[in-house]
Parts: structure tokens; sequence; C-alpha cells
């Protein structure tokens, strides 16, 4: 390989790593509150929770366009073997987020008579969240590959592993929203949030324990990446760093900290993501498809990196001015719309 194609693709899996984060991080909690709707009965405290991410629930899915751009420009290898493998999960996923996204919108102009989409909206966040664990789940316990395609069945993704994965990312998105409104909302949804806020937290560690064993008792190369001399004293931090976050996220949200409880709850996500990194890199299709086998031309490459160097920064700018403007906490009768 030359210096070009060797480099390229690790800059490529970076921005590509950075785009599933912030898609993660930032729909996260748009997710969530979704998840969390129907704990609040009343009129006044949906349209609170509505109002608190009105200005950026649209603009947080440009990530996930720009992942799956990502992975499509600068890894179509990847993208043809993984694509076949999920491809019921990511219809899932991609239908939940349009019926939401229109449930969100008609909500709106719908009342009084608004309830069937108050359902909409909570059954489109709760699929969704559920998709991506899917997803999840299907890339974790290997995909069947042969001659650099996809050699399993369509049902290879709807395993025990993948159902957990995915009940464990709606808690985890459940968290993430019930921060979010501990953090931008008043009064009783606040308070109602914070009581949902610790089961959650629990239930999320539970499930962060359970992969944790899991994956490493299923696949052999992981245990021996994570468990093998010297890896175990750098690997080990990530654990310990995780209890550290979530000890952290108790404590602010049982003194009732607005900006601390939502900040570790991301936290535990930028942590369980770098383990799951960890465990996996440098292949991008695990076990057989490492970031420089599945990468485009170089040229093509190239011409992605240029695109994306001009329209990261943009987004990026668009996403702190957005949530700059739009700071503070949401009283009730205000909002966006």
């Amino acid at each position: 390989m030359s210096d070009v194609s060797e480099t390229i693709p690790v800059i490529l899996a970076l921005l590509l790593g950075f785009t599933v984060a912030m898609y993660v991080v930032l729909d996260g909690f748009d997710l969530g509150i979704g998840i969390l709707f129907p704990f609040f009965s009343t009129e006044e405290e949906r349209d609170q929770i509505m109002n608190s991410v009105a200005p950026f629930w649209d603009g947080n899915e440009t990530w996930l366009v720009l992942g799956g751009v990502s992975l499509w420009a600068g890894f179509p290898k990847a993208f043809a073997v993984i694509l076949p493998a999920v491809y019921m999960p990511v219809m899932f996923l991609l239908l939940a987020l349009i019926f939401r996204g229109v449930a969100f919108e008609f909500r709106w102009v719908a009342k009084p008579h608004h309830r069937k989409w108050d359902i909409s909206f909570a059954v489109g966040s709760i699929v969704s969240a559920f998709a991506q664990g899917l997803i999840l789940g299907a890339l974790l316990q290997e995909i069947r590959i042969s001659g650099n395609q996809f050699a399993g069945g369509p049902l290879d993704w709807l395993t025990p592993f993948s159902l957990m994965c995915g009940v464990a990312v709606v808690v985890g998105y459940a968290l993430l929203g019930a921060t979010w409104l501990m953090m931008k909302t008043v009064d009783g949804v606040e308070q109602r949030s914070r009581k949902l806020a610790l089961p959650l937290l629990a239930a999320l560690m539970a499930f962060i324990a359970i992969v944790s064993v899991w994956t490493p008792l299923q696949i052999g190369r992981i245990a021996e990446r994570w468990f093998s001399m010297p890896n175990i004293f750098f690997l080990s931090q990530i654990p310990v760093a995780t209890l550290l976050v979530a000890w952290l996220c108790y404590y602010g949200i049982k003194k009732g900290r607005p900006i601390l409880p939502f900040a570790t709850s991301v936290g535990l996500f930028l942590l369980a993501y770098l383990g799951l990194v960890a465990s996996n890199a440098p292949y991008i299709v695990p076990p057989s498809m490492t970031i420089w086998q599945a990468a485009s031309h170089p040229s093509s490459q190239v011409f992605y990196l240029i695109g994306a160097s001009i329209l990261m920064p943009m987004i990026l700018v668009y996403t702190v001015l957005v949530f700059w403007l739009f700071r503070g906490k949401v009283k009730p009768g205000e909002g966006y719309h």
C-alpha cells in the first residue's frame, strides 16, 4: 500500500465515527423524549416537551444522512455488505423516522384532535431507537461474508443478542431524553423526568454490563483483545471511567443539577461507543473486512474529503448556533412553534 491509500481510509473512518457519534448524541435525546411521551398525560406537559426540542430535531437527523453518505462514499464494499444484512431494520428505522417527523408537525395543526399524532410520535420514536439497536446488534455479532459479499440470510439480524441491543438502545435514549428534559423544562415535567431518570440509569448500566460480558464470551477475538497483555491495562480504563461517569450522573440526578445529568449520560454513550470501537477496530465489517479493504479508490476518497471538509464545518456551526440561540429552559406556553 502507498502512504495515501493507508492514511486516507483512517481519516474517513474517523469522519464516519464522528458523524455516527454526533447522530447518536443529538438525535438520541430527541428520540428519547418521544419514548417518554406516554409517561406525560396532560396536553400542557406534552406541549412543553415537544417545544424543548422543536428547534433542534430536524437538524439533528442531518448527521444520520451524513453518516450514511460517508459509509457509501468512503467504504462502498462495506456498504454493499452491511445493507443487505440489515435491510429490514433499516427499513423499520427510516419508516419510523418519517412517521415520527410527520407526527411532530401534524400534531400542532391537528389540535384539539391530535391524540393519534401523540401516539404516532411515541411509536415512531420507540421503533426508530429499537431498529438502531437491531442494526448495532447485527454488526456486533458478525456478518457472514463470502467473496466480499453478504452470504447470510434475510433474518440473520434477528437474534437474542440483537433484540437485547434494541431494548438497550431504547433505554439509553430514554435516559438521554429524561436528562434533557431535566435540563430544558420546569415544574412537573422536570420533576417527573428526574423520577424516571434514576431507574433508566440503572437499566442502562445493567445493559452495558450484559454487553460487556456477552460479547467476549460469544466472540473470541474480542476476549483476546480485552484480556491479553498489555491491552488489559489500557482498555480497563474504559469500564472504570464508565462507572465514574455513571456515579456522577446519579449524583446529578439526586441533587437536581440541571446540566450534569445530561452531560454525563452523553458521556456514558460515548464511552460505550469507545468500547465498541476498541473491540472491533480496524474492522468496519467484523471480523472480515478492514477499513482498508472496504475503502473506495483514493481519488474518490479525496473527492469526498474535500466535500466533507466544506460541509461538516457548516453543519457544526449551524448546530452550535441553534443550541446557543435556544439555550435555557422552556416554560409552559413557550416554544418555537
